[in-house]
């Protein structure tokens, strides 16, 4: 659609030269002060039409009329060609798609982590896990039976500004099910949204044969265009990212407006660390909370430690924080993103050293280079040492999500093991977040206590990193405060969807024997529970 509006992107390493310089460029292109073609060179990348409001029903309506045919395509059709499709053009694009992450400002690493985790969703394992949950099919005498999930309809996805190119790639798992999708690419980092829909899904869907709004994606400010998807009766679902506050109201307004919210909010993972765990390794995934400088939902938020090995471990996990590293997103060894408000991030460290816990490490913003400063967009990871879990949730750092490289060590008080047992399962389940949980021990039977009891969550990986993706498991999704009323495990395919009962009969069946035959066969000498 045309538009003589605009979001500009700004190049990640001018942003690391002159964050304020390079935003106050942004400001004066996008407000019209500043004409394109006086432009400075190598600060801006890239540019993204921005949608009014007419263009955003638009791609509503254009979904609505795309529904009924798309959901007439064959399931091999829109979920196995499709999917592998989408693999082997994605695989293709690679290169490219971490190019633009890279100019968005996501550090080589974690770009090729996202690309990754995003060929694994549409991998031939997790394809299969996928048809086994949209399609059951059996025989009972002369009938097929069928319990299939069917589309909702329109579906509307409003990803999060710090990983919007893989959330809006998870989200295209919901066209699988039938659905038409329409995808607002955030201000703050749209190139690689608009990217990836136009130059990956919607060719694939173009070699199916898709009718067109089967996909659409806007740019706009988030406020105007989720009340366009409220407004509209043409919407049915609307998946949406933010914190926890925040989405809580807006399941209410989707409620209210008659739409299913599919809600992707704040996490606050817990990590246990029993006595025989392996610790270089535990120790090693809980350095996964720094990564984007804790910037990102699905990392590691508190660890709680057995009080056996909770000094070793501490020990260790300083060690390895002090080798992660800031700079520039090119280099593959940098796992930290800039951090342009950091008030927070202090604010929380004073309220968790107000309250007993010790700095362990940490605690202070720095330049690119590690250097100490005050002024620095970076921040060191810290860690900091709690003392008891009677304490701990008194700690804003242990109750809350704090999207900063802070984290918690709660050394846990000793006790006898069983009572530690259920101390632990009772702490992670009374978490009211539940993203995802990690358990590191040894022993079969304390690895069963915590993959029974522990209920609370989407995702529960023993032994692992905390936020490596697999084959069939899901990468998003939760309870509580991170899922909302309806929360549970995030399978878009699935959570887009709904389940229907079919029955196909040959026509040999009496209607008067379906209803009471079944009750003269039971009574019939030899028949179970016959006489």
């Amino acid at each position: 659609m045309p538009s003589d509006q605009w979001v500009y992107v700004v190049d990640s390493d001018a942003l690391l030269e002159d964050a304020f310089a390079s935003l106050t460029l942004k400001r004066k292109l996008e407000s019209g002060r500043l004409a394109p073609e006086d432009l400075p060179g190598g600060s801006i990348v890239g540019r993204v039409a921005r949608a009014d409001r007419e263009t955003v029903v638009g791609a509503v309506e254009a979904a609505a009329r795309a529904t009924r045919e798309w959901n007439a395509f064959p399931l091999d059709e829109r979920l196995d060609r499709f999917g592998a499709l989408l693999r082997r053009r994605l695989a293709e694009k690679a290169d490219r798609t971490i190019e633009i992450l890279l100019r968005e400002g996501h550090p080589l690493a974690l770009a090729r982590w996202q690309v990754s985790g995003a060929l694994e969703c549409f991998g031939p394992e997790s394809l299969a896990f996928y048809r086994g949950q949209m399609l059951h099919e059996t025989r009972h005498g002369a009938r097929n039976i069928s319990v299939r999930r069917r589309p909702d309809g329109v579906v509307c996805l409003n990803p999060p500004q710090n990983a919007p190119l893989s959330s809006a790639l998870l989200g295209v798992t919901a066209m699988m099910a039938g659905n038409s999708l329409v995808v607002r690419a955030p201000r703050s980092a749209p190139l690689g949204v608009m990217y990836v829909l136009h130059e990956v899904v919607a060719p694939v869907l173009q070699e199916l044969g898709a009718p067109g709004g089967t996909l659409n994606v806007v740019c706009g400010d988030p406020a105007p265009v989720l009340s366009a998807w409220l407004d509209s009766p043409l919407v049915d679902d609307i998946m949406y990212f933010g914190s926890s506050e925040a989405g809580m109201r807006f399941q209410d307004r989707c409620v209210a407006a008659g739409k299913k919210p599919i809600l992707e909010l704040a996490g606050n993972d817990c990590v246990v660390v029993w006595k025989d765990a392996d610790l270089e390794y535990a120790a090693e995934a809980l350095t996964e909370s720094f990564y984007g400088s804790g910037q990102l939902c699905m990392i590691p938020n508190q660890v709680l430690a057995h009080p056996d090995v909770v000094d070793d471990l501490t020990a260790l996990l300083a060690e390895k924080a002090g080798r992660i590293r800031a700079g520039s997103v090119r280099d593959e060894d940098v796992l930290l993103t800039p951090v342009l408000r950091n008030e927070k991030f202090f604010s929380c460290l004073e309220d968790a050293l107000a309250h007993g816990a010790e700095l362990v490490c940490g605690g202070h913003a720095m330049q690119a280079d590690g250097t100490r400063d005050t002024a620095g967009i970076f921040l060191e990871p810290t860690v900091v040492r709690v003392r008891g879990m009677e304490q701990a949730r008194a700690i804003q750092a242990v109750c809350h999500e704090t999207f900063f490289p802070l984290l918690p060590v709660i050394a846990a008080d000793p006790a006898p093991e069983a009572v530690l047992l259920d101390r632990f399962t009772d702490f992670v389940n009374s978490n009211p977040y539940g993203l995802r949980n990690s358990v590191w021990a040894r022993d079969p039977e304390v690895v069963d206590h915590f993959v029974t009891r522990i209920t609370k969550g989407g995702l529960l990986k023993v032994n692992d990193s905390h936020i490596g993706f697999l084959p069939g498991l899901p990468t998003h999704g939760g309870t509580g405060l991170t899922g909302g009323v309806y929360g549970e495990a995030n399978y878009p395919i699935l959570r887009t969807s709904h389940i229907q009962g079919v029955s196909v009969s040959d026509g040999s069946v009496r209607p008067r024997d379906a209803v009471f035959g079944a009750w003269r066969a039971m009574r019939e000498p030899g028949a179970d529970g016959g006489a």
